[in-house]
């Protein structure tokens, strides 16, 4: 029971850090343009994440594929924190770090549903 209820938190937080982004990402916030802009890939890459995030964050949802949303949500959060330290730097146009942050806690809690799905994946190498 315990074990349940962890994982559905990390879920929530996850799914819930992916799918407010989605906003910004869609409406073309300035703040979401500047990124992108930034790495070169506006407006394809900042449609192109938001629609990845949309999809892992419905399969994190979604038990018998969260192990499969987990996985993508790794990758695309791996891409996101290493934009972060090469690219854009911890802080974007004076957000304190926040969208960091959030990368992080997204990239962790993947992470830990990873681990309590590791079965999962190790039947896919199998």
């Amino acid at each position: 029971m315990k074990k349940e209820i962890i994982i559905w938190i990390l879920r929530i937080t996850a799914s819930v850090i992916l799918l407010q982004t989605l906003f910004f990402k869609f409406s073309g916030a300035e703040e979401s343009i500047y990124i992108f802009s930034t790495l070169g890939v506006e407006p394809y890459g900042r449609i192109g994440s938001a629609i990845a995030e949309l999809i892992v964050a419905i399969l994190i949802l979604i038990p018998k594929t969260t192990w499969l949303g987990a996985f993508g949500a790794t990758g695309i959060m791996i891409g996101a924190i290493l934009s972060h330290l090469f690219v854009l730097g911890i802080e974007v146009q004076n957000d304190g770090g926040l969208l960091f942050a959030l990368a992080v806690i997204t990239l962790l809690c993947s992470l830990g549903l990873l681990y309590f799905y590791k079965n999962k994946l190790f039947n896919l190498v199998n």
